[in-house]
């Protein structure tokens, strides 16, 4: 899957917008390769990862990690450091799909909002959204590093805008006790679509979902269709033709919460913004 459709969804989750509700929100994340090409090279990969050859060539990096020519060298650069590490721990497991993400930690406070990933290679990367600020920052704890997102950088370098449809159902689901309704909304750009179902309800207060419309994200049709949606989503879907993802709300937990979780911490280094590509 691309990885910029993903950090697209977690800029959509972080924009939700809490207003009396502060606490914390857990998601579960599953993503599954339906592309037959794709899938092909995955298990490929997989079948490559799993070879004690393989294997013995990834101890041997990790040994070299240590040593203190290329530790010296890797510490001048603590993004990739992290990058790497967590990579490498990833492909020792011999799992393709234990390099995606398995879950996100969701934390907002009077409007400000904090996300954390759970699981594969971006695993313990945050993204945080503080309230009024036209821009969002992707944080690395470990290498001790943050980037930031501009929210309408695309849009002032795009040429249009995709088609986007909505449409309401009456189909309904229970989760976690609130009742949901699903919504479709479909997206052509490039001859390519991309599916989204939303499963929101009206019987969770204190989170303005419809303000993800306000946010300068984009123009036109791209960056308003949420405010078409009612409610809060407490379930997503999203099909592609590489594949699907799945996001569900598996906990909500009203609690007090540090102011000092919405800040910057004290002494990261900026660097540029993770590469973004196919």
């Amino acid at each position: 899957m691309k990885i910029r459709l993903l950090v697209a969804l977690l800029l959509f989750v972080n924009f939700v917008q809490a207003q009396d509700f502060e606490g914390t929100i857990k998601w579960s994340m599953k993503m599954n390769i339906t592309d037959p090409k794709m899938k092909a090279q995955m298990e490929e990969a997989e079948r490559k990862m799993k070879d004690p050859a393989t294997q013995a060539q990834m101890k041997q990096a990790m040994e070299k990690m240590n040593d203190p020519q290329f530790k010296k060298m890797m510490e001048s650069n603590p993004q990739l450091k992290a990058q790497m590490e967590s990579m490498m721990k990833n492909m020792q497991g011999g799992n393709v799909n234990s390099m995606m993400p398995s879950g996100m930690i969701l934390k907002t406070k009077n409007g400000h909002t904090l996300s954390m990933l759970e699981g594969g290679i971006m695993g313990g990367t945050e993204t945080l959204h503080q309230k009024g600020k036209d821009e969002t920052y992707l944080i690395n704890r470990e290498s001790k590093t943050y980037a930031v997102i501009q929210h309408n950088a695309d849009s002032e370098t795009s040429a249009h805008n995709p088609d986007v449809t909505v449409t309401k159902t009456a189909e309904t689901q229970k989760i976690l006790n609130y009742t949901c309704t699903k919504s479709t909304v479909t997206l052509t750009e490039n001859g390519h679509t991309i599916t989204q179902v939303f499963w929101t309800t009206n019987e969770l207060k204190g989170i303005d979902f419809k303000s993800m419309g306000d946010q300068q994200m984009g123009k036109g049709k791209q960056s308003m269709y949420y405010k078409d949606l009612e409610g809060v989503p407490l379930k997503m879907e999203m099909t592609m033709p590489q594949g699907t993802m799945v996001m569900e709300v598996l906990e909500i937990k009203k609690q007090t919460l540090p102011a000092s979780d919405f800040e910057i911490p004290t002494g990261f280094t900026k660097t540029a913004m993770p590469g973004m590509g196919q």
